[in-house]
């Protein structure tokens, strides 16, 4: 062995031996939030009774609490790894450093499309809320590349997050439009326009999975061809990649999980922003790493949303989409600077 070989070997052990102690680092703090997560609200359950609650154990009134709980930061965790995913395979898909389920607004083309189902086809169950939340957020992402694309230098970041923008603010209208003549049904729909995670019940969990496991599936299957796309379709290609299967199937998973889950919990924004910048910095480029790193971080984020949304303004709560949009704003700023987006 050559010291040239001797010197790259030592390199790829530091760098897995970094990641492997970020892993567990990053799940260990998981750990805590959902213990918190449990623990805290406007009643405060102390960290004995948690674990008696967690084993059954625990007083009726104390019991149900915490089973609401679990519900809740089970749903928290699941919506953030699937939000954070979604943000790095559009990100790698794209190769735009400013995508994000919401700001292209594939998270408001889902909640147009299931707030249609509610009003004017009388749809009031988890699973069918889903698969509109999904033909809305497919469609959305579809609208926004095109329209994107237009003009001289194709798709560039400045242009999508452009489309992405009109297309959320016309998509939030609309919905107003929809929910304002509508007394039937704005009170049930209202805290759920933001995005929140307070109606968790073990139906919505329950439904959600499948979509949860197939979207990631497709985004893992991906994850390799993710990093010969970073090197430019051209080269992708000469490598043997297939560009348009590998990018339809990256897409297609990225798609199914973010729009499940604003079907399920309504449109939460800058998750998929703020989780894959996070990630880089931690393990680099390499998307095989990315995907888990960014589910971690994702539902280590949400979760610590929905805690300090039940926090900051007892007895009442704020909800997750409002404090995940007041981290994922300045953050937004951030990127744009660093990135030097010209055009901005």
């Amino acid at each position: 062995m050559t010291a040239t070989d001797t010197l790259r070997s030592a390199t790829l052990d530091r760098n897995r031996r970094r990641r492997i102690s970020y892993l567990l680092a990053i799940t260990g703090l998981l750990l805590v939030l959902a213990t918190a997560s449990v623990a805290v609200g406007v009643r405060t359950i102390p960290l004995n009774e948690v674990l008696s609650g967690i084993q059954g154990s625990a007083e009726d009134l104390q019991q149900a609490v915490i089973d609401k709980r679990v519900i809740r930061t089970v749903l928290a965790i699941l919506l953030g790894a699937a939000l954070g995913v979604a943000g790095a395979v559009m990100q790698g898909v794209t190769r735009n450093p400013l995508a994000d389920p919401g700001i292209l607004g594939v998270n408001m083309g889902a909640a147009l499309a299931v707030m249609v189902g509610i009003a004017w086809f009388g749809m009031y169950q988890p699973a069918s809320f889903v698969w509109v939340g999904i033909l809305g957020a497919g469609a959305t992402a579809v609208f926004v590349y095109v329209v994107g694309s237009l003009g001289r230098g194709g798709a560039t970041p400045l242009k999508l997050a452009l489309a992405g923008a009109a297309t959320t603010v016309a998509f939030s209208s609309f919905i107003s439009a929809i929910v304002l003549p509508r007394n039937d049904i704005a009170d049930g729909v209202r805290s759920w326009q933001i995005g929140n995670v307070s109606g968790a019940t073990v139906d919505n969990v329950l439904t959600f999975l499948p979509f949860f496991l197939a979207g990631m599936v497709l985004c893992w299957a991906s994850a390799r061809g993710l990093n010969s796309l970073a090197l430019g379709d051209d080269l992708a290609a000469g490598l043997g990649e297939h560009v348009v299967l590998t990018r339809a199937a990256a897409s297609a998973g990225a798609v199914i999980l973010c729009g499940a889950a604003t079907a399920i919990a309504g449109p939460i924004g800058f998750v998929g922003l703020v989780i894959p910048h996070v990630v880089r910095l931690m393990v680099g480029v390499d998307h095989r790493w990315m995907m888990p790193f960014s589910a971690l971080g994702g539902a280590v984020l949400l979760s610590a949303a929905d805690i300090l949304g039940r926090v900051v303004a007892r007895p009442a709560e704020i909800d997750v989409g409002i404090i995940t949009a007041l981290i994922g704003g300045p953050f937004f700023i951030y990127i744009v600077r660093k990135h030097r987006v010209r055009e901005l």
